[in-house]
Formats: structure tokens, sequence, C-alpha cells
């Protein structure tokens, strides 16, 4: 079952974006009082806009900032996570 299909199943409500290949991007569903909505890693969606669109990295972020992330679908508009590119396992130390 694909992520696409096991959101519709699980959260009929919610909205997946499009193209579809932003699917790879999706990291799970969040929720906060009154609201529920699919999360995708920013980095991973500008990363997909460069290799599947073409883009340069520039033209990836503005793309991405004014029609992904920009856009407004209602309560079930997705988030999106920016994970500051951290390596799994590494640590940060408060100066």
């Amino acid at each position: 079952m694909s992520i696409r299909e096991r959101i519709a199943e699980e959260y009929p409500e919610l909205l997946c974006i499009e193209p579809e290949y932003f699917d790879r991007a999706i990291i799970g569903v969040v929720e906060r009082i009154g609201t529920t909505a699919i999360c995708y890693n920013k980095r991973i969606v500008i990363e997909l806009l460069m290799s599947e669109d073409g883009m340069d990295y520039e033209t990836a972020m503005e793309h991405f900032s004014f029609n992904v992330s920009g856009g407004w679908v209602g309560d079930s508009t997705p988030f999106f996570l920016d994970d500051f590119d951290v390596e799994v396992g590494q640590t940060t130390s408060a100066s």
C-alpha cells in the first residue's frame, strides 16, 4: 500500500499535495488542537523539485515558497518540517 493510499484510508479528510512524487517527502501526520495535517520534509520537497523538475536551488526555493508552502487549502493544509539537515544520531549542544 502506498503512503497516499494509507493516508486516504486512515485520514480521508487530509489532502496530499501534487505532483505525486512529493509523496516521497511525507514524514507523517501531525496534530494540534483542532488541526490534523500531513507533514512533509521541506528539504526533501526542495530536492525533489530540483531532481524531478530540473530546477536549480534558488528556483526550487522560490517555487516552494510561492507555490507549495504558500498555498492554503483549508484546515488540512499541509505542514512542512525544516529539519535543519541534521544527521541521524547527531546531537547539538547549547552554547
